[in-house]
């Protein structure tokens, strides 16, 4: 059996549009259109980053077009590859939940089960930064940052249709998927529970240069019959047991 296909992901929505009577309030009095996906950025280990947008489509109508579903019959496409890890930063909580809650909207099937890494759960699980965002483990960790933007005024201007700003998104949500590639690289030595990726090399990294360290033995002393390895990879040193 081949080794699984890591997929790096990340969305990008546009927010909910409604009426309110206070700009301090969340009530809303009516809702003129709800949240739904503008972009998504992916890349398979070891390809270029890839980014579909909603003005990629046929027919897409500037400000009044809040139709995902050409986008996410495409999403499900890309998500339904054999044999995939599906990678994502708060994916778990997050991107996976909101693409679910898409795909139910428009009455598409859900896709196959695959193994998922959230690299939000293993910064909180394993270290303790001073903050567990992507931006900020990016600059921690020497990997780069997030593009920034205007934030809402960058959203408004893409959904007013002005395609330079349809860029700057791109470039962002690319951005996103990149330096989420990255920290996971250095993070994911240290994850004991992360899924594995190679059954003959590391199950991270799946480099062939290992080394076995010793048998495992229980607390009461008594052999396992497995062994401890580590991978001798220099950006990797990876912990595992066979």
């Amino acid at each position: 059996m081949s080794s699984p296909k890591l997929l790096y992901i990340d969305i990008e929505n546009f927010p909910i549009v409604a009426a309110v009577w206070e700009l301090w309030e969340a009530t809303a009095v009516w809702v003129e259109s709800d949240t739904f996906i503008s972009s998504v950025a992916y890349k398979f280990e070891g390809e270029k980053t890839k980014v579909i947008a909603l003005p990629d489509y046929h027919g897409y109508r500037k400000y009044k077009d809040t139709d995902d579903r050409p986008l996410l019959k495409d999403l499900h496409k890309i998500l339904s590859t054999p044999n995939i890890v599906i990678a994502a930063h708060n994916g778990d909580a997050f991107d996976l939940k909101r693409i679910n809650a898409r795909f139910a909207v428009h009455r598409l099937p859900p896709i196959p089960p695959a193994p998922t890494i959230d690299t939000l759960k293993i910064a909180r699980r394993h270290f303790k930064f001073d903050s567990n965002k992507l931006d900020n483990l990016g600059r921690y960790l020497g990997e780069g940052r997030k593009i920034a933007t205007t934030g809402g005024k960058l959203i408004r201007e893409c959904r007013d249709g002005n395609r330079k700003a349809w860029g700057k998104y791109r470039r962002y949500n690319a951005r996103d998927v990149d330096l989420l590639a990255r920290v996971h690289n250095r993070l994911k030595p240290f994850a004991k529970t992360h899924p594995s990726l190679s059954t003959t090399g590391c199950p991270t990294c799946k480099s062939k240069k290992t080394q076995r360290r010793g048998e495992i033995i229980t607390l009461s002393g008594k052999a396992t019959g497995r062994f401890r390895y580590q991978c001798r990879d220099s950006e990797c040193g990876r912990w595992f047991s066979r």
